[in-house]
């Protein structure tokens, strides 16, 4: 039994309302609370599917009059499940969505994935998630 439970994953960004609007428009999550740090030169915003009292968010940082970053190459990926990853790739796709790998199984399985990119090029890996 642990007394930890997951609160977020922080990512930094180069244009906070066009991530905002990626994760908010294309993924459907909701922006939950946002707060500017002036002394700092930083905004926090916290999007996700529910509160952190029942759910996992992301914080998205920008530092002010940072536009890039390194992705790097410890960081591997954000998961999302979808129930039919098929048509979630293409309205993902219409929306402007980079597709960086299609859906297909994994290799050397049966679980069908993909991946897309968001705005800054952080990956996140789609896996189909079928309604019992």
């Amino acid at each position: 039994m642990t007394e930890f439970s997951y609160l977020h994953t922080m990512l930094r960004v180069g244009d906070l309302e066009r991530s905002i609007g990626f994760y908010t428009g294309l993924l459907g999550m909701k922006e939950l609370r946002r707060h500017d740090v002036p002394e700092g030169k930083y905004t926090l915003a916290f999007v996700g599917y529910g509160d952190e009292d029942s759910h996992t968010v992301l914080e998205l940082t920008y530092n002010w009059g940072i536009e890039t970053y390194e992705v790097g190459t410890a960081f591997g990926h954000l998961a999302l499940g979808v129930p039919d990853i098929y048509a979630a790739c293409e309205k993902l796709r219409a929306a402007g969505a980079k597709i960086a790998r299609e859906p297909g199984p994994v290799k050397f399985g049966t679980t069908v994935i993909a991946f897309i990119e968001d705005p800054d090029g952080y990956k996140i890996e789609l896996i189909e998630r079928k309604p019992r």
